[in-house]
């Protein structure tokens, strides 16, 4: 409609945020969040010890999968 104005972020209202921690992460983040390199990932990947889920074009990594990868390369010393 002519004349009326565009609402501006002030307008509107604050709604409660539901903070969720993601299901699976790209390449790129596992790596980062593991500390590895690009190709040691992919190396877990090819040996099963990470697994991964593909959809299209994209590959995921379930969070999942990286906290069991870690907690079975745990030493207790």
């Amino acid at each position: 409609m002519v004349g009326e104005a565009k609402p501006k972020p002030s307008d509107y209202v604050a709604v409660d945020a539901v903070v969720t921690k993601p299901l699976a992460v790209r390449v790129p983040q596992a790596v980062t969040m593991l500390g590895i390199s690009r190709s040691k990932l992919y190396q877990f990947i090819q040996s099963g010890e990470i697994e991964i889920v593909k959809i299209g074009r994209a590959t995921l990594i379930p969070v999942e999968s990286l906290a069991r990868f870690m907690e079975s390369h745990r030493h207790a010393d």
